[in-house]
């Protein structure tokens, strides 16, 4: 918001016509807002509603209880097998996808139609959302973590293919030119000239991607893919609460572990120093 009024602010300060271009820009911006909320059902009265009704279920679902000791062993194996669907899923795309970024980049690919094709299976390949696609493996190799994995492989290899490309063409010139200038091959200039610049940034996402893809694999576990989103969507289901908090609960502290591992991970290869 801050920086659409600076925009404003800025359009009364320029040019006639320029003034005019983004006011016009700026009132169809605020039309298709209105229209949205309007067509969308907006009501502040609804979203008061909503929020008493919110503070009932946190009310019903403090404080936390994991009900058992059998159903806490089951929850901790179901929550390690949502990592395994994770971590799984990630390293098979990057693994995949690494190849293919090369054919999708400019400065290692010349021929323009091989570029394009794999680009437009990028795009529809992460085009389809990961629940989608775990909906569509389910009902190939049937329920369970395998199709879990294949439902975050699919999606992550269009997304890990189009950042390995653009990473791949943002490279430096020059120390492939130095390669080259030396007698070395298109592959040595890959190896030692392009490879050394793109692999911290490649690790760093493949690395945020499995902190994300965590996150990932618990929403396509309560379709049947796996993991603890699996008894997520069955205490939801029994009005079982107080075990819905301790779920999230443990879905919330994973994934921070995993931030906070993966975020020194990140500064440890990309060289940087955490702030004091």
């Amino acid at each position: 918001m801050l920086y659409v009024l600076f925009v404003v602010v800025d359009a009364f300060r320029a040019s006639g016509s320029s003034r005019a271009l983004t006011l016009l820009i700026f009132g169809v911006l605020v039309s298709l807002l209105i229209v949205g909320l309007g067509v969308m059902g907006f009501s502040i009265a609804r979203i008061a509603a909503g929020l008493s009704q919110l503070g009932v279920f946190a009310k019903l679902m403090l404080p936390p209880d994991w009900g058992s000791s059998g159903k806490l062993a089951l929850y901790l194996h179901a929550l390690g097998e949502t990592l395994a669907i994770a971590f799984l899923g990630t390293l098979i795309a990057a693994t995949l996808a690494f190849p293919f970024g090369f054919l999708a980049a400019r400065n290692a690919v010349p021929v323009w139609l091989l570029r394009f094709v794999t680009r437009r299976t990028f795009d529809t390949l992460r085009g389809v959302d990961t629940l989608i696609w775990a909906l569509i493996w389910i009902n190939v190799v049937g329920l369970g973590p395998f199709a879990g994995v294949l439902a975050i492989v699919s999606s992550d290899f269009g997304a890990f293919g189009k950042l390995f490309s653009e990473a791949i063409e943002t490279a430096d010139r020059k120390p492939v030119e130095g390669v080259l200038s030396t007698g070395g091959s298109r592959l040595h200039a890959v190896r030692f000239g392009i490879l050394p610049q793109i692999l911290p940034v490649i690790l760093s996402q493949v690395l945020y991607y499995f902190e994300s893809n965590t996150r990932s694999a618990t929403i396509i576990g309560i379709v049947g893919a796996g993991g603890i989103g699996l008894h997520l969507s069955e205490a939801i289901r029994t009005l079982e609460w107080q075990q819905v908090s301790f779920l999230v609960l443990m879905v919330l502290v994973t994934v921070a572990v995993i931030d906070t591992l993966s975020q020194r991970l990140r500064f440890a290869i990309i060289g940087e120093r955490r702030a004091v």
